[in-house]
């Protein structure tokens, strides 16, 4: 059976999860927005009770978690529903980093064609942003600040702690896709000068299709964001539409089991990342990026083409060599380039993921395919 080890595209549901989420669509179906029978109160405490479970994975009152469709959504409600604020303010002075998801650089991009300013964040071979630059960086006129917590390619995980502490003195606004560590590594998340915090529950094994934007209050003052859409006023008249109750409550349940499980998890996956890395080692394997989450590697072998790599390993294990949501444009990972790889490195470069449904790794098939391409 082939071994699914591409868990930063995307997880399989929990048992647990599934099942409530299923029994909400089948039995208890009714609409969180109904106020006049039995059926819609229902809907409504399950909603409350995702939405605190949600909540507490980074330590925020309930009535600052927002549902959306996913971490897509959250990114471009984060970003695009600053914009009037920041034109209101003369703010208009945005700093990022060139590895972000298409979900952050592209709205990005679309205020930095309609009159904003973008500074980007050097990264280099490590993948990692310097605190130091962005202090450098940060203006009177900076809105936001937005940097991910755990890179999707590469598995990176940035300094949070520190970047918060260069923002101490700083009004701008600071985002954190955090669709690769919410439930899995939270702990940086919980820092109180995050203002805004984009989750998806396909990633932490819940169903895909919902997500959550965390909006820190500061004091007692929510960020001003701004609706992209519009029709309905549900989720404080941010996030237009009927809520999806079986899948908040699915992606409620998800983060509850994940916060009680997070550190067996991390020991799990860090036992299956050292069994790799000792056979690759052996290989001459270069690993692309440090400080890495225990959840993924990324990994290079000289004259392996991650192409014929991921063909030959079919019946064994399914793997990447990028991100899900541009594997069809072909073209070279944004990610690794933005690092200053060379072409060889990025086009030989494997990515694998893992979570704690699995249970160890086909090392040594994985290996010898990989011998066998290297002849």
């Amino acid at each position: 059976m082939t071994a699914y080890l591409d868990m930063n595209a995307t997880s399989p549901v929990s048992k647990e999860v599934a099942d409530l989420a299923y029994r909400l669509m089948v039995e208890e179906y009714g609409n969180a927005g109904s106020r006049t029978h039995e059926f819609g109160a229902l809907a409504k405490k399950y909603v409350e009770t995702a939405r605190k479970q949600v909540a507490e994975v980074v330590a925020v009152d309930k009535s600052e978690v927002i549902f959306t469709s996913g971490a897509t959504e959250s990114n471009n409600i984060a970003i695009l529903g600053l914009k009037e604020f920041a034109e209101q303010e003369n703010k208009k002075h945005i700093i990022t980093t060139r590895i972000e998801h298409k979900a952050v650089l592209e709205p990005i991009e679309h205020l930095e064609n309609n009159g904003f300013e973008v500074s980007y964040l050097d990264v280099g071979e490590r993948g990692l942003v310097d605190p130091t630059q962005l202090k450098a960086l940060l203006r009177d006129d900076t809105v936001l600040v937005s940097i991910m917590h755990v890179n999707n390619e590469t598995g990176c995980t940035q300094p949070i702690s520190d970047i918060c502490e260069e923002l101490k003195f700083s009004d701008a606004y600071f985002h954190v896709d955090a669709a690769q560590s919410f439930g899995k590594l939270s702990e940086d998340l919980k820092n109180d000068r995050i203002d805004l915090v984009s989750a998806s529950g396909h990633k932490v094994y819940a169903p895909k299709g919902i997500g959550a934007l965390i909006m820190r209050k500061r004091g007692f003052i929510k960020p001003p964001l701004k609706p992209i859409q519009f029709g309905g006023g549900q989720e404080r008249g941010l996030r237009p539409g009927t809520l999806p109750v079986p899948l908040i409550a699915g992606f409620g349940l998800a983060c509850e089991l994940a916060t009680k499980n997070a550190d067996k998890w991390q020991m799990h996956a860090a036992s299956l990342k050292q069994s790799l890395m000792v056979e690759l080692d052996k290989i001459g394997a270069q690993y692309n990026g440090e400080n890495s989450s225990p959840f993924v590697l990324n990994f290079s072998v000289p004259d392996v083409n991650s192409e014929s790599l991921m063909v030959s390993l079919k019946g064994i294990a399914a793997v990447s060599n990028g991100s899900a949501c541009t594997s069809s444009s072909y073209t070279p990972s944004h990610v690794l380039t933005a690092m200053g790889l060379d072409e060889d490195r990025i086009t030989s470069a494997v990515r694998i993921s893992w979570g704690y449904m699995t249970e160890s790794l086909p090392v040594n098939e994985i290996v010898e395919k990989i011998k066998q391409i290297q002849i």
